[in-house]
């Protein structure tokens, strides 16, 4: 684990960081000392969100600092709130004051996220103050939370040419060497041989062979199944992308990036389970033998797929994924991926939607969000649509024509392999476009602390 996604040690010396609302702030300074109180007022606070101010001793060193936490109003516009504060103070240690015992959970992860940068390339300045963790919470239990997510940004930055299907396939076989997890890798011509024609059909014009990761741990408890789309470059194959769509396509692993956060948390925190991730690992590539719009697919399960549109191919290698992770009979099965630009004109990129059948999932899936500042909006499997995936010439349609209700027939193509179990669909977008307080510009988990907060509760851990 990184040092800065780490609190610092409770007894450090640290220099006291009062949280005030611009409506407490007046009786706030009241009760303050006339020195404090005047440098204060002297200097202009007002308390407004992520605001910070500094009040030296006589020494001129640092004696205290106040964050503005702004209105209710204001709050709820955002989140991680003291993460913006935490980017703005100088390099030292800080202790909470007056900080909502609600609230303190929240904002100390965030706090740790805003030392999050992606450095690979080139030096970055991420927030350098840390904090000693407010009483009451679960400090190792956050700073784990913050690895994950921190690996989930680390495995989208990176792009493909240095994150193709054998780097992703470093990167699940380094997880599972530090939980002392399981892993096969099938990979090439062998998908054929194992049956996952799908993932070989996408993968297979690729300069690095397709694959199928299979990573399993723990013995006891019941099964959770994490399957996560990894196309690590989407071209569109032969109908390939124009270069507006092509930029980001780095990120269409960004659902196997999240399943392997979400697997760390799992993992690094013992929950009681068997967790077992799927992650179809593949370029979307053009070449002689990439697959073809027309052709008729015959995936695991034995249904058969007419290929209307080679850019619909998220769907494809988690179809087999999902297939066989159905096989094994989970009492929970979860697909993430970047899977439609219809679910961002749906939702913008700050809401994750998502599918299920599962009332009891759902309902307890929303409150955790809640809960933990990560924003699920659940989404319809509605059942006539699904009309619209059958093409008459084969069982389905990778990409119906019309344009319409498109998220929606990714997620009920999907359903078709999930076996009839407990399952939910993440379309995720696994990007912040603009930065905002504790999420730079660029990769970013959705969903996966939702759901690790809704595990104890549908599994009855």
């Amino acid at each position: 684990m990184r040092p800065a996604f780490t609190f610092a040690a409770p007894g450090t010396p640290a220099i006291p960081l009062h949280v005030v609302e611009e409506g407490a702030l007046d009786g706030w300074l009241d009760a303050q000392p006339p020195r404090v109180a005047g440098w204060l007022r002297a200097t202009g606070f007002a308390a407004t969100l992520g605001k910070v101010a500094l009040v030296p001793d006589e020494a001129g060193a640092i004696a205290l600092a106040v964050a503005g936490y702004g209105t209710e109003t204001s709050r709820a516009r955002g989140r991680f709130h003291l993460a913006e504060a935490a980017s703005a103070l100088p390099e030292g240690t800080y202790r909470l004051e007056g900080l909502p015992a609600a609230q303190a959970e929240t904002e100390a992860l965030g706090w740790l996220l805003s030392h999050y940068a992606f450095d690979r390339y080139r030096a970055q300045s991420p927030a350098r103050a840390r904090l000693i963790a407010p009483e009451g919470i679960d400090a190792t239990r956050l700073e784990i939370i913050a690895a994950g997510e921190c690996l989930t940004r680390d495995l989208v930055n990176t792009p493909a040419n240095d994150m193709g299907p054998e780097a992703l396939e470093a990167a699940c076989r380094a997880l599972a060497t530090e939980h002392g997890a399981s892993l096969t890798v099938t990979t090439g011509e062998d998908l054929l041989a194992r049956n996952l024609p799908l993932i070989h059909a996408v993968g297979r014009s690729a300069a690095q062979a397709p694959r199928l990761i299979d990573m399993t741990w723990g013995e006891a408890g019941p099964a959770l199944t994490l399957v996560g789309k990894g196309v690590c470059f989407d071209t569109g194959g032969l109908n390939l992308k124009p270069a507006s769509s092509m930029g980001l396509m780095k990120k269409d692993m960004g659902g196997a990036a999240t399943v392997l956060g979400l697997a760390h948390m799992v993992m690094a925190l013992g929950l009681k389970i068997r967790l077992r991730v799927l992650i179809p690992a593949v370029e979307n590539a053009v070449s002689a033998g990439a697959f073809r719009p027309g052709d008729i697919l015959t995936a695991r399960n034995g249904l058969t797929v007419e290929i209307n549109n080679t850019d619909a191919e998220g769907r494809l290698v988690l179809a087999d994924a999902l297939s066989l992770g159905a096989e094994g009979t989970p009492d929970l099965m979860i697909s993430m991926a970047t899977l439609t630009g219809a679910a961002r004109v749906a939702l913008g990129p700050d809401l994750a939607p998502y599918y299920t059948d599962e009332a009891g999932l759902a309902q307890a899936l929303e409150a955790a969000a809640a809960r933990v500042a990560d924003p699920v909006w659940r989404m319809p499997f509605h059942t006539p649509y699904e009309a619209m995936i059958e093409p008459g010439i084969a069982d389905l349609d990778n990409a119906p024509s019309g344009g319409m209700a498109g998220s929606i027939t990714a997620a009920l193509f999907l359903r078709r392999f999930a076996g009839g179990l407990p399952y939910a669909h993440f379309d995720i977008y696994a990007w912040q476009p603009v930065a905002a307080p504790a999420r730079p510009r660029g990769g970013v988990g959705m969903g996966a602390r939702a759901l690790l907060a809704t595990l104890p509760e549908v599994l009855a851990l």
